[in-house]
């Protein structure tokens, strides 16, 4: 049986002024399923995230936000992936995913980072490529028609259709938690993919 998810880390930038911007759309998850799990974040500075525990099938899951920026996120999910005894296999990162329009999710593992500063970081870190991504679109500047350079558009607000889109992808990603908790992941990744083409 496959081993099933139990760290899960959402990407995005620390601080008020990053925190509606389309690069932290990792967080804007990882909060949603905190809630869904009845768990809340706390600082824990030892990890250099706010982490926040949960009870799942009288199983520990553990939900992380890096409190370093994106290009740090190593430092958080090497130190809770060591103090947990994980391998890299039980760790699902959330992340924002240019070559993917708004509305549309994908789960996989393993994988490049494709210039993702944060997915590099983890690969670095843990020494392996071999962990599950959520990676939920946000779409790029040139397909959504925008003269915007990448580093600006990812660091600004989604348009108000683009954000709809978003948070409608983002419910559809948390009806398949309990699957990915379980292991379920051929469940869990049917699921959302038809979900994309519903």
């Amino acid at each position: 049986m496959p081993l099933s998810v139990r760290l899960i880390i959402g990407l995005g930038n620390p601080g008020p002024e990053y925190e509606a911007t389309r690069h932290n759309a990792g967080f804007w998850l990882a909060d949603h399923l905190a809630d869904d799990l009845k768990a809340r974040f706390t600082l824990e500075k030892a990890f250099s995230a706010l982490v926040a525990k949960a009870r799942f099938d009288d199983d520990t899951v553990v939900l992380a936000k890096p409190t370093t920026f994106m290009n740090r996120s190593g430092q958080a999910a090497g130190a809770l992936m060591r103090f947990y005894k994980l391998v890299p296999e039980q760790v699902l990162v959330l992340h924002d995913e240019l070559d993917l329009f708004p509305g549309v999710a994908k789960l996989k593992l393993g994988g490049g980072h494709a210039g993702h500063n944060g997915l590099r970081d983890i690969a670095s870190v843990l020494g392996s490529p071999n962990f599950w991504r959520l990676r939920l679109g946000i779409g790029h500047p040139r397909s959504l028609g925008l003269a915007q350079q990448v580093v600006d558009f990812v660091l600004h607000p989604p348009r108000r259709d683009e954000l709809r889109e978003i948070e409608g992808v983002i419910d559809r990603c948390r009806a398949i938690f309990p699957a990915l908790l379980r292991g379920e992941f051929t469940q869990a990744t049917s699921q959302l993919h038809e979900a994309n083409h519903g």
